[in-house]
């Protein structure tokens, strides 16, 4: 990577990593409940499962997904984790948000509270572990799993800006870049992949591009990414 790019993928992060632009994106609900964490009124487990359901929904229009994530909390009376502990959900065969159905979120919940009572927090599971017991999707080594990274950057980057930081056994070094098509995309454009296929080893390989700004950051390159759909519009 030359210097120009290098220089230009720094200063998009620094100017977008900044929750002002982030006021219509799903990182609003778990921000929500880390503030009531702090606060003593939310728990860990609350902020988690916030994390993790509403970057499950986390696809397609951002003021779609914000509304359909209000629906979802709404549903649970904003108190996520007893409201999965207490084994009542809505199972519907109707639309939550695009094609996930409340039946699929119910079953999710009824996973979710088989886990949280044998765990107190989900920081220690592999993405395969989510992958499979959480969300109940076959085994697949080469999938990108973007909505855990997702979930995973929102808990584990601790700079107090957009990201939580809340995942204190858990190092941002280690987290891979989100990868949806839009990421691959601008990633392309920027050269910092030249693979075709939108699987774990393209995410790694543009969160090693990365690491040559930030070796101890990668994903802090998710803010550039922003930045340049922003700027090339």
């Amino acid at each position: 990577m030359d210097t120009a790019l290098k220089e230009t993928l720094a200063g998009w992060a620094e100017e977008y990593n900044d929750p002002k632009y982030f006021q219509e994106d799903p990182i609003i609900f778990p921000t929500r409940f880390a503030r009531s964490h702090e606060c003593g009124e939310a728990s860990l487990a609350d902020v988690e499962i916030s994390a993790l359901l509403s970057s499950h929904l986390a696809w397609g229009r951002r003021a779609m997904i914000v509304r359909d994530c209000d629906r979802m909390f709404e549903e649970m009376s904003w108190r996520p984790y007893d409201y999965i502990m207490n084994g009542e959900y809505r199972d519907e065969d109707k639309s939550l948000h695009r094609t996930i159905k409340w039946s699929e979120f119910a079953a999710i919940c009824n996973r979710l509270r088989d886990v949280y009572s044998t765990r107190n927090s989900l920081e220690g599971m592999s993405d395969m572990e989510i992958r499979c017991r959480i969300f109940g999707q076959k085994e697949d080594r080469k999938a990108p799993n973007k909505k855990i990274s997702m979930m995973r950057r929102w808990m584990v980057r601790d700079d107090g800006k957009v990201d939580l930081g809340l995942w204190k056994n858990s190092d941002k070094k280690d987290l891979i870049l989100p990868l949806d098509v839009h990421v691959y995309a601008q990633a392309s454009a920027l050269n910092l992949t030249s693979r075709r296929q939108k699987d774990i080893i393209t995410a790694t390989e543009i969160t090693d591009a990365f690491r040559e700004i930030w070796p101890d950051d990668p994903c802090k390159g998710d803010f550039a990414l922003f930045g340049y759909g922003v700027n090339n519009r």
